[in-house]
């Protein structure tokens, strides 16, 4: 895997359901490293600190082999690295080989896989329809965040390479569809569970789920 593009959000402003929002998901590329910090990105904007940046979603990665196909969903948009809001685009990435909890280097980083992204209506304001969430979903293929370990800088052509596997762990793929499939695995959850990569909270709400 290496690096395409690093993007950095120009905050914008649009109305939702009648109130005015404003969101850092409008990305675009720029000719310069990024600095990776424990919290997120060095001068990115986040609006909505609650549900974007922090220790385990410090850094939002998506695959640049994803592309063609929402281009085909998509075609008249206006189409750059950083459209799904991504700090970095990756080349390579592949949600069915890479784990929660393991860790590589990027740059002068070192990062560990945290968790999916999880789409919300932010997601549908930019590509200009809320179906594109029920699309996200189904097509399964999320990109990751991770969390800093190691603060550093990354640039475009930066390889990323496998520094150490988590063992006994799901793929970012896995614990996707796990989220958001009505039937759960209750094997899948006590793998999920038991991974310190995933934040509490998460293990907590998949917790629920034994007991359903």
């Amino acid at each position: 895997m290496h690096i395409a593009s690093t993007n950095i959000a120009i905050p914008q402003t649009f109305v939702w359901q009648g109130k005015e929002v404003t969101s850092g998901i409008f990305k675009t590329p720029i000719d310069s490293p990024i600095f990776l910090g424990k919290e997120g990105v060095n001068n990115d904007f986040v609006c909505d600190t609650k549900v974007h940046g922090g220790y385990y979603k410090a850094c939002y990665l998506f695959s640049s082999d994803h592309y063609p196909y929402w281009k085909g969903l998509y075609p008249n948009l206006n189409w750059n690295w950083g459209m799904f809001g991504e700090n970095l685009t990756v080349v390579g990435l592949d949600e069915t080989k890479i784990h929660v909890g393991d860790i590589y280097k990027m740059g002068n980083a070192l990062v560990q896989v945290s968790q999916p992204r999880e789409p919300c209506f932010k997601l549908g304001a930019k590509f200009g329809s809320q179906e594109i969430l029920k699309q996200f979903i189904a097509h399964g293929r999320p990109g990751t965040y991770v969390s800093i370990l190691e603060e550093g800088h990354v640039n475009t052509g930066d390889s990323i390479t496998l520094v150490e596997r988590m063992k006994k762990s799901l793929s970012v793929a896995q614990l996707f569809h796990l989220f958001f499939s009505k039937r759960k695995d209750k094997t899948l959850i006590e793998i999920a569970m038991s991974n310190k990569a995933l934040p509490q909270h998460k293990r907590d709400k998949l917790k629920s789920f034994l007991f359903n």
